[in-house]
């Protein structure tokens, strides 16, 4: 058995989905509720997929690699596609709070407090983890002049917007992190361009998050990311519009849309050894296009044969969230 075997990431999927039966059995599952049910199943499965992906990189790193995408297809759309997935998600969500405000407005500061709330308290967690861990690593003492540091600090407290700067002079400190962090930035920035989507829709917005958007704007031109990452939002955009169409939605939560669904992520990780750096000025685009569509119809209410209404596969979802306030009350 290789080290890039499909066997240990099947084993440990099993040993995940116990636990979360475990879980089901003492707690409960959570409610099958909202029409968009299949995508909180679809959460869980992501989030364990990124850290078998993670778990791979570290595998041929601590055996002396360098810190490379692994060698193998299915481990590297482990993460690849997960995060791709996942931006899908992001804008599937928030498009449609835009397209649901077109009758009723936006509430743009709950939008944009609960988005802090929900991912602040765990990021800075782990970001005092980080500077402990560089604190031990470098001898709890200053390697550099301690005035110099605050740039690079405060580029990891705006969730790395200006990049993951080595902190103390301690050589590749994201990977302490696995550099995970790198998609919050995009998320971000797919946030505070929302204005921009909101003007075209003639959604009514106080004047503090027209600058947002403009600020938005400025970022982008300044930072240059990642074009093809930017465009798996296009996925979960295409995907808002796609859910208002009741014959799509009845057509794609049949069996056939589930073959297909299976169909498009096999063809994606059969052929694909990833999304990125894929020769060709077009060729990159397909996997785009292969994802696009399968999340397209899991969010239409496809549960690929009902995996993704499993009780369990909900549990999996729900622990996968991170800190996030029930109550709008605790961002007054």
């Amino acid at each position: 058995m290789t080290a890039v075997s499909f066997i240990p990431a099947l084993v440990a999927l099993v040993l995940a989905l116990a636990s979360a039966r475990l879980l089901v059995w003492r707690v409960g599952a959570p409610p099958l509720q909202g029409r968009f049910a299949s995508i909180d199943g679809l959460r869980g499965y992501l989030a364990f997929f990124v850290f078998l992906h993670h778990a791979c990189v570290w595998y041929f790193f601590s055996h002396g690699e360098p810190w490379q995408a692994a060698p193998s297809h299915l481990y590297n759309h482990f993460g690849q596609s997960a995060v791709a997935l996942f931006f899908m998600i992001t804008a599937f969500l928030f498009w449609s709070k835009l397209l649901d405000g077109k009758q009723r407005g936006v509430d743009w500061a709950y939008l944009y407090q609960s988005r802090l709330v929900r991912l602040l308290p765990l990021y800075w967690t782990v970001l005092l983890a980080l500077l402990l861990l560089v604190a031990w690593r470098t001898g709890f003492s200053w390697q550099q002049p301690w005035q110099s540091q605050w740039p690079a600090l405060l580029s990891w407290l705006a969730f790395t917007a200006a990049g993951m700067p080595d902190l103390n002079g301690l050589p590749n400190t994201s990977q302490m992190l696995a550099g995970v962090t790198w998609s919050l930035p995009y998320e971000w920035l797919f946030y505070l361009l929302l204005p921009l989507a909101g003007w075209r829709m003639r959604i009514a917005m106080p004047r503090w998050v027209w600058l947002l958007g403009l600020a938005a704007v400025a970022w982008w031109v300044i930072w240059r990311p990642d074009r093809l990452s930017m465009l798996f939002f296009l996925g979960g955009i295409a995907a808002a519009y796609a859910v208002r169409r009741p014959a799509f939605c009845q057509w794609a939560q049949g069996a056939r849309a589930s073959w297909l669904v299976l169909a498009l992520l096999g063809f994606t990780v059969w052929l694909f050894p990833g999304l990125h750096d894929l020769p060709g000025k077009w060729l990159k685009y397909v996997p785009l296009l292969c994802l696009s569509g399968a999340f397209v119809l899991i969010a239409a209410g496809n549960s690929l044969f009902g995996l993704l209404h499993w009780p369990v596969s909900r549990m999996l979802g729900e622990i996968s969230y991170s800190i996030y306030p029930k109550n709008r009350s605790w961002l007054i």
